[in-house]
């Protein structure tokens, strides 16, 4: 029974130790982007969302909200690729991810207006996300 006990505790803590997440976020005039990136094992998970909330003076503009989340393949050791099929078509969102040590850049293909319409978007426009520490 105590050996039973002890094997479970020690899968438990071997798995944790294998483990990570990290947050990166840009705040770019209206624009808020949040990325997470969680890696179990050799499986990455990717996340990412954008809130706009237009300022008073631009009218006509309308707030939105969007995310996006999925498995992602490591295209290189910086890289990853988050591949989205937009629900019902042949079409595939793509977020390219450029980490760096202090932060991340998003790309995003146009198939993305699917998930992020209007003044949202997943684009960092060439910013860096920071990484949150």
């Amino acid at each position: 029974m105590k050996n039973a006990l002890f094997m479970a505790i020690a899968l438990l803590v071997s798995g944790a130790a294998s483990a990570a997440t990290d947050h990166y976020v840009l705040r770019d005039g209206n624009h808020v982007r949040h990325l997470k990136v969680t890696t179990v094992a050799d499986e990455v998970t990717v996340s990412a969302d954008v809130d706009f909330e237009p300022a008073a003076d631009e009218k006509g503009k309308q707030a939105c909200s969007a995310d996006i989340s999925g498995e992602a393949k490591a295209s290189s050791a910086t890289e990853l690729v988050l591949k989205k099929q937009i629900p019902g078509e042949a079409h595939y969102c793509s977020l390219n991810v450029q980490l760096s040590a202090e932060g991340a850049k998003i790309e995003q293909s146009k198939e993305c207006n699917y998930f992020a319409a209007g003044n949202c978007h997943f684009n960092s426009d060439g910013k860096e996300l920071v990484k949150v520490k």
